[in-house]
């Protein structure tokens, strides 16, 4: 029997009165993929974070090929044979991907850097991985899923043969994630040890040879992949069988409350991110827009919500839409959606101060009494409403700007990326109310990476590429590879 590629022995972590892990034991057999399941808060970063020497563990041992090790930064865990592939990238944008991939090894004489013999080098491990990629191009020109390809060849270049994946797919169209596991499939057979930390239980299926699911900072289940349904895995993550998603309503949608008609809207650099585009979303429908990130939705989203002025084309609120302010759901909710700092109860009144029946004194006793019920009635835990909002879990801070928003009265809801990075309980939950928000009538405009999300719950779907609709289907029966040939630029 050979030695776990890597063993965690009863590894704790704690950060004051708060454990983090608790006791968790994990065996990594070489030359397999290793999924790392459980929602957010479960302790999955903490571990991987120990692991790659980013945290000292409090408690427990790492031995690798048998051998108990000290890992004191992510120099030892590199030294090692140990490559972390993060789920937002740790590239340099205007290097080239050369210099990124040789960034800290560079090849050279005297102490001065050789481009060439760093292509050369790069060129040979992208062939000999097939990862392809322009070992010239610059970082900044390229695809998120070449980005992703040149982080595994940097992995792959300091010697790696452990590779720790954090949400490799989250913003990867069907033909990337085929792409990517086709990659993972050989490194598995060329004997490279793979953890794939994610939430997509389907691809954990697709992939993994085994699975081990965390809930509370403790492992609680898991074995090989083979014998565990998609049920049971999700039905271990939440303590609780997942709910499924009700179907659609089956009846006709009614007028169109928003109606966007040759817009025209710039980027921060002064570039046409959004060319002329044309949209309907009418009363009881959900529209999603899928695309791959970068395609102008981000900019359209900002425009209809009133945070980015058109450059050309209008916006129409029909039916009394709250006076043409929708309902908005923002894709980063530290930076648009929150003030962190500010109180459960001051964070809900945000953007409503003016509106009737708002308290008018904000006084601490007031705005709890206010708050309670919405806390309440949106699960957001702890329902604590003089607590900070930075002090909540990424899904409750969801939940805290979702119970705000679709609170407002709007009947036009644009939720952009309402779901991204949190876990599964808190991605029931809001699904089901942007539903509820379509049956009681609403427009409702979803904006995801998720493909899955957008077949879900839409009932009907537009790709962007380009600053443009370049493709439109019924979600009933959609075809998702030709979305994802949509999404790339392709009829």
């Amino acid at each position: 029997m050979r030695a776990p590629a890597i063993a965690l022995r009863n590894i704790s972590r704690r950060f004051g009165s708060c454990v983090a892990n608790d006791d968790v034991s994990l065996e990594l057999a070489p030359g397999r993929i290793h999924a790392l399941v459980g929602e957010n808060g479960a302790g999955k970063t903490t571990l991987m974070r120990v692991l790659y020497g980013l945290i000292a563990p409090t408690g427990g041992r790492i031995e690798i090929d048998g051998r108990p090790v000290q890992l004191r930064r992510p120099a030892d865990a590199m030294r090692l044979g140990l490559g972390m592939v993060h789920q937002h990238f740790m590239l340099v944008d205007t290097l080239t991907v050369a210099e990124n991939v040789c960034l800290g090894r560079e090849p050279g004489r005297f102490g001065a850097f050789d481009p060439a013999r760093a292509e050369r080098e790069v060129a040979e491990l992208s062939a000999r991985y097939g990862l392809p990629v322009d070992p010239r191009a610059r970082v900044s020109t390229l695809s998120v899923g070449a980005q992703q390809r040149v982080e595994i060849l940097k992995a792959l270049a300091h010697g790696a043969r452990v590779l720790i994946l954090d949400e490799p797919t989250a913003v990867l169209t069907p033909q990337e994630v085929d792409e990517l596991f086709r990659v993972l499939r050989d490194l598995r057979a060329d004997g490279v040890s793979v953890v794939l930390i994610t939430h997509k239980l389907a691809e954990v299926k697709a992939i993994a040879d085994e699975v081990t699911v965390m809930r509370g900072g403790r492992v609680v289940g898991g074995g090989p992949a083979a014998g565990l349904s998609i049920e049971r895995i999700a039905e271990l993550m939440v303590g609780r069988p997942a709910t499924p998603l009700r179907a659609r309503a089956d009846r006709a949608p009614g007028a169109p409350l928003l109606a966007v008609a040759d817009l025209v809207v710039r980027d921060d650099r002064g570039l046409d991110a959004v060319r002329g585009l044309t949209l309907e979303v009418r009363a009881g429908e959900i529209v999603g827009i899928a695309g791959v990130e970068g395609n102008g939705q981000h900019e359209l989203v900002e425009a209809i919500a009133g945070l980015r002025r058109p450059a050309a084309g209008t916006i129409v609120f029909e039916g009394g839409a709250a006076g043409g302010v929708p309902a908005h759901v923002p894709s980063d909710r530290l930076r648009r959606g929150l003030v962190p700092p500010m109180s459960l109860a001051e964070n809900l009144l945000l953007g409503r101060q003016r509106e009737p029946g708002a308290p008018r004194l904000l006084a601490p006793r007031t705005l709890a009494a206010r708050a309670a019920p919405l806390l309440a009635d949106y699960d957001v835990r702890p329902p604590d409403p003089g607590a900070q909002a930075s002090r909540l879990s990424g899904g409750n801070q969801q939940k805290l700007i979702v119970a705000r928003e679709l609170t407002r009265g709007a009947r036009v809801v644009l939720a952009a990326h309402p779901t991204r990075g949190v876990d599964l309980g808190a991605i029931e939950f809001i699904h089901e109310r942007l539903l509820a928000e379509r049956d009681a009538g609403r427009a409702v405009l979803l904006v995801s990476s998720e493909l899955t999300e957008v077949i879900a719950l839409s009932d009907r779907i537009v790709v962007m590429y380009g600053g443009r609709i370049a493709y439109e289907t019924p979600a009933a029966g959609a075809d998702e590879r030709a979305l994802g040939r949509a999404m790339l630029g392709g009829s």
